[in-house]
């Protein structure tokens, strides 16, 4: 098995909130940003986003965001 090929753990996470303008990704209050989850697949963090984003379609300023927070870990792609 030390010779199979790991695949790189990605770390997809969702959060969202009341933003203050629609044009524009600054929330109203980040202590009122939600952490809905984090997912090992772009699959998984989907999923959690779009289910999140339908329960809140009554107001128009929140919204939800899949941070690819593996991006940010290793901006370079080597893990």
């Amino acid at each position: 098995m030390a010779d199979a090929k790991e695949t790189p753990q990605l770390l997809h996470l969702v959060i969202g909130g009341e933003l203050r303008h629609l044009h524009e990704p600054v929330f109203r209050d980040l202590s009122q940003v939600e952490f809905v989850g984090a997912y090992g697949s772009y699959d998984e963090a989907k999923k959690a986003w779009k289910a999140r984003a339908q329960a809140t379609v009554d107001n128009a300023h929140m919204r939800y965001f899949i941070l690819h927070a593996h991006k940010l870990i290793d901006p370079r792609g080597e893990g």
